[in-house]
């Protein structure tokens, strides 16, 4: 095994190494969001302003936020996986098409993440994988290979949560979106922008009174291969799962 792979990468992203970005070259900027089959129908989900959720204090959230395995087999509703979605990757405003802003923090407003979910039990909905499509704020079918829960979750080491959830998110980075700006030293923010969107996520599932855990062990070729990612431009960074909490008696 090689050492040193993790000081190496923070070393050579250091700025005495970066070269002007495409940016800084006055290239056009990669798309803010993937293109989409517009011959597939979108699948409306509800409104964030006519989204009824429980007000719970941020305090709370905060103090009650754990990772949690296991689930009870009661479904999400759409009104809740809409909320989730919202709070992760929801854009609250679109600034001439020059730039996003989400409802989690990024470099730059590069917002380098495409949403994909593993849907195992949500109301209204088949199992299956849909990608978000935070512009529209919906839907659209991806993956409804038999057995897909199962390949990803053995892509996921067998992490039972990722199929034994209500839904596993799966982002995936875009690189160029953020490398466009920043260069190489781009990959660092995509990871802290991970990070954002994973606490989000945290809170916004126990606002539910829902359970979740995020996931990064994976193996990464086949999971990139089962999203149909090239692994260099296109790479899935971080899961999450989520249901509803066993009640105990």
């Amino acid at each position: 095994m090689t050492k040193n792979i993790g000081t190496d990468f923070f070393k050579k992203t250091t700025y005495k190494y970066l070269e002007p970005s495409d940016q800084q070259k006055d290239l056009p900027q990669p798309p803010l969001e993937l293109d989409y089959d517009i011959s597939k129908q979108l699948i409306n989900l509800p409104e964030p302003n006519e989204l009824k959720i429980e007000d719970i204090s941020l305090r709370t959230c905060i103090e009650s936020r754990q990772s949690i395995r296991e689930y009870s087999e009661i479904s999400l509703s759409l009104n809740e996986l809409s909320y989730l979605l919202w709070c992760t990757q929801g854009i609250r405003d679109d600034t001439r098409g020059t730039a996003i802003l989400r409802n989690v923090p990024s470099a730059g407003a590069r917002h380098a993440f495409e949403t994909f979910i593993l849907v195992n039990r949500v109301e209204g909905l088949k199992s299956g994988i849909y990608r978000y499509i935070a512009t529209k704020h919906k839907l659209i079918e991806f993956s409804f290979e038999e057995g897909i829960a199962d390949k990803i979750t053995k892509a996921a080491y067998n992490q039972s949560m990722v199929k034994e959830s209500a839904v596993t998110f799966i982002w995936v980075a875009i690189a160029y979106r953020m490398t466009y700006r920043y260069g190489e030293r781009g990959y660092r923010y995509i990871l802290i922008d991970a990070g954002h969107v994973g606490q989000n996520f945290y809170l916004a599932t126990e606002n539910l009174s829902c359970g979740a855990c995020v996931i990064a062990a994976f193996h990464d070729e086949e999971l990139n291969d089962i999203m149909r990612l090239d692994g260099e431009e296109q790479f899935v960074i971080y899961l999450a799962s989520v249901g509803k909490k066993i009640v105990k008696d």
